[in-house]
């Protein structure tokens, strides 16, 4: 007979923490829990995305800062940088918090276990467990499904053959490329080619559509462009990657636009052309569940075609693949098992934020999308520069955006690039989920000076021409 659990949880990231947990929680620590995953604890976030990536970018804003005082009166400096030494810092910064927030984190939960291995359905209530030591059946009565994502990889003639980094491998570089093409761009090409570009490589974003990233507003990418641009990063968009090839130790990128073909010559190269769900081998059809090349289908509440699966985190067909909305996903799904009903998830709310200086944060709709499904929507664009304490900082570049519905005036979407954009992004969930307008956001005292205040300068611009008004008009 089969070892049985309460809950299965297939994947070993943050939505599969996050559903352990609370899975435990719900039940005072009674429920049986086995999570079944390969490669190290914690999954993408903690291992090489999040953690890794905000490490390597800390670290050349140090640099930037020194070679780019901002004040008169200080001068700059050319810092040495000893890049392995600087990997090797970055290596045990993820190996400490893996170390304190995954692995000691469930050894403290004596009702759940761990096991090593590829997780594949035999049938609806029954996996089998494949490492290096055999096979094991394991059978349970509610399952998640959380195993993430991986790297996209298109298939580019040479590319194999010749090699390339992702946002999984790069993390094991020891010397930084002189030069370096990232074909892809988005999220995670922004920030590695900005903190690469920054401790010294000469950095080409080769993408193939005119926009920055996918779901910006195009007032806030054109800022962030030209930003970026100024720093020495060259965007190479609307162009194809035909090809790749090596000749004489430098990898060849071959480009195509409507005026013809250019090879690109390049140390090295990194891929970020986006993430695939990791629906590949779970036997997915002998469970009954519904799935694409875009993820796991599933309901409001998560749960999948087959009612005793859930899914949560990436491998969910959605448009967002973002840490704390797997780590939310995660915890729906488990208390929906134990009927403990959450209504779900509402996406609209959800911010993220892209990591580049200055900062891009984002929640709720586009402008283009408001007035796609509803009709009508008015928006305001604010100039950071307005901002008194941007001016104090000396990083005036970014704009804020708020799109309200036409009718109500209330917000239906914020979008900031500013420095910390990430940190108060916030305030615009909040706006969002309790229905507040405008008006309400300027009848909030925020503090001064504090870049936060663009939110509050973007909310007044709807009523009066705020460039004619003092410091804390109310």
């Amino acid at each position: 007979m089969a070892e049985s659990f309460d809950v299965i949880i297939v994947g070993r990231g943050a939505a599969a923490f996050s559903a352990a947990i609370k899975s435990s929680e719900l039940t005072s620590g009674q429920a049986s829990i086995a999570m079944v995953g390969f490669g190290p604890l914690g999954g993408t976030c903690v291992n090489v995305g999040c953690v890794p990536s905000k490490y390597l970018i800390e670290a050349a804003k140090v640099v930037h800062t020194q070679q780019n005082p901002r004040y008169p009166g200080i001068s700059s400096t050319a810092p040495k940088i000893d890049f392995k030494r600087l990997m090797d810092s970055l290596r045990e910064a993820v190996l400490e918090e893996r170390e304190t927030k995954y692995e000691n984190v469930v050894k403290s939960y004596n009702n759940i276990r761990v096991f090593e291995g590829m997780a594949t359905f035999i049938d609806r209530n029954n996996i089998s467990i494949r490492n290096s030591s055999g096979e094991t059946t394991i059978s349970g009565y509610n399952f998640i499904i959380a195993t993430g994502s991986s790297t996209k990889i298109k298939n580019i003639p040479g590319l194999k053959e010749t090699g390339y980094m992702t946002s999984d491998s790069v993390w094991d570089m020891n010397s930084l490329p002189q030069t370096i093409a990232i074909i892809g761009g988005g999220f995670i090409g922004l920030e590695l080619g900005q903190a690469l570009n920054r401790l010294g490589s000469r950095v080409k974003i080769i993408k193939e559509h005119v926009t920055i990233a996918p779901g910006i507003e195009p007032e806030l990418g054109e800022v962030l462009v030209e930003y970026l641009t100024e720093e020495g990063i060259e965007f190479l968009s609307e162009r194809v990657v035909t090809g790749v090839s090596k000749r004489n130790e430098k990898k060849i990128v071959t480009i195509s636009d409507i005026s013809g073909a250019e090879d690109i010559e390049v140390d090295e190269i990194l891929i970020s052309t986006g993430r695939d769900a990791n629906v590949n081998g779970l036997g997915l059809e002998k469970a009954g569940v519904k799935y694409s090349e875009r993820g796991i289908s599933v309901g409001k509440d998560l749960k999948t075609s087959n009612p005793d699966i859930y899914a949560a985190g990436d491998v969910i067909d959605q448009r967002y693949k973002l840490e704390t909305l797997a780590a939310r996903e995660g915890t729906v799904a488990a208390s929906n098992i134990f009927n403990n009903l959450e209504d779900g998830i509402e996406y609209s709310e959800i911010p993220w934020a892209i990591f580049t200086e200055p900062q891009l944060a984002s929640v709720g709709f586009l402008e283009s999308e408001y007035v796609s499904r509803f009709g009508k929507a008015k928006s305001r664009v604010v100039d950071v520069a307005l901002v008194p304490k941007a001016r104090i900082l000396r990083e005036t570049h970014g704009k804020c955006k708020i799109v309200t519905d036409a009718e109500t005036g209330k917000i239906v979407g914020v979008h900031v690039v500013s420095p910390y954009a990430a940190e108060f992004i916030i305030e615009g969930v909040y706006a969002i989920k309790f229905g507040q307008t405008y008006n309400d956001l300027i009848g909030k005292s925020h503090i001064f000076p504090t870049v936060s205040e663009v939110i509050k300068l973007t909310a007044q611009s709807f009523t009066r021409d705020i460039e004619k008004m003092s410091c804390c008009m109310e």
